[in-house]
């Protein structure tokens, strides 16, 4: 081989070697952009999704993401809705639902959302006090009512049972809650016995439909109300005071999960207690003074609004709520006297909470019973009987 020859081939191995070099250092470069490229954007994409995503499970405010709806059916569920409006919770999404058009603008007026059902059954001229006509107007609207209550997680169905709207609406309303996946709660009182036997049997047969198509009912008879209330309460402030049971079994439910406490307790725990219950029971207590805590606590579970003996209870769900100087002992009191009450092995749920609006020493607890195992082919509570007089009846 020539010494040229030779010269002209080290030189192509030397610049073979030195392209070679020139595309590792090359690729090398781009490897690592785009590695570094990657993971910034990757991070970045996963920055945005936990920002995202924080949005989502934490709430402006810090409340819980829990989304609860409570929906007032017919005359007396709209008029808790009112009430409930002037003591409103956040985090809870009001609606009244009524066949009366003309009804629902007092509840549109307090700051309620507000749905008329049944436009071509009622024309939103109302029910006329026939189940029936309520019934089919829910029917009609239940498109609009899955609308509602989709995406939530707690739906409180509400109604002063004996009418024509709540009677017939509200078991199609919680029927379809049900359906789009929401723990239902139903909470509806019987009618005064001077209000007829007519509108007796309509309540009673309404909330057996009720019972059906929900979680777990509370009924609350507006008679036994005559046992707390005094004997010289006007009549307007006796229908007002069944609102209010009404709006405290919602707030009691709603604040234990919503609003931040000494004592926090999460929408799990109370689903795991209310969870296809059945008949649950409420009571409420108020106690001052000294033994405050215990005496709330005594007064609730031995409330006139309960049907049945607390002992008999699987499940229980309870709310203290007191002002700035409650302290954490008198939780403990009023919870020992509820766990002195009930079965060992009931399951009980409980929060404690400080209310700045509570300007007194007074300490009120709400107790919600389920899981009653007693007469009846369905194990629910047997609601009592009463004797009606023959000038009342329907």
């Amino acid at each position: 081989m020539s010494y040229a020859r030779y010269n002209k081939q080290k030189l192509c191995h030397k610049y073979v070697a030195f392209s070679l070099w020139l595309l590792a250092i090359i690729w090398n470069d781009m490897v690592v952009s785009a590695f570094t490229f990657g993971g910034v954007k990757s991070k970045s994409r996963s920055n945005l999704s936990l920002v995202k995503m924080s949005e989502v499970l934490m709430p402006e405010g810090g409340l819980s993401p829990c989304v609860i709806k409570v929906i007032g059916v017919g005359g007396g569920g709209s008029n808790a809705i009112d009430r409930m409006m002037e003591t409103r919770i956040g985090g809870v999404e009001f609606w009244a639902i009524n066949t009366d058009a003309q009804a629902l603008g007092r509840s549109k007026a307090k700051g309620a959302q507000v749905l008329n059902i049944g436009a071509g059954v009622t024309r939103g001229l109302g029910a006329g006090g026939d189940p029936e006509i309520g019934r089919l107007a829910a029917e009609e609207s239940r498109e609009e009512i899955a609308a509602m209550v989709a995406g939530s997680d707690l739906c409180f169905v509400t109604s002063g049972m004996g009418g024509g709207t709540g009677s017939g609406a509200a078991p199609v309303i919680a029927e379809v809650a049900k359906e789009c996946g929401a723990l239902t709660v139903g909470i509806v009182t019987k009618p005064f016995l001077f209000e007829g036997r007519r509108r007796m049997k309509q309540a009673t047969e309404a909330i057996d439909r009720l019972r059906k198509s929900v979680d777990t009912v509370i009924v609350v008879s507006n008679n036994k109300l005559l046992e707390i209330i005094p004997e010289n309460t006007p009549l307007e402030r006796s229908f007002a005071v069944a609102d209010d049971i009404l709006r405290q079994g919602v707030v009691g439910i709603s604040e234990i999960i919503v609003r931040p406490g000494l004592i926090n307790v999460d929408f799990a725990d109370v689903r795991s207690v209310m969870y296809e219950a059945g008949t649950a029971l409420m009571g409420i207590g108020m106690g001052t003074g000294k033994t405050r805590a215990e005496d709330a606590a005594a007064a609730a579970i031995s409330s006139p609004l309960l049907d049945s003996p607390i002992e008999k209870a699987m499940g229980i769900v309870f709310n203290i709520v007191g002002g700035r100087d409650m302290s954490l002992v008198e939780v403990n009191k009023a919870a020992q006297v509820i766990y002195d009450a009930v079965d060992d092995d009931a399951n009980i749920i409980f929060g404690a909470m400080v209310d700045d609006a509570v300007d007194d020493d007074s300490i009120t607890i709400t107790v919600l019973a389920t899981g009653f195992n007693m007469d009846g082919p369905s194990g629910s509570v047997s609601p009592p009987r009463y004797d009606v007089p023959d000038f009342l009846s329907g």
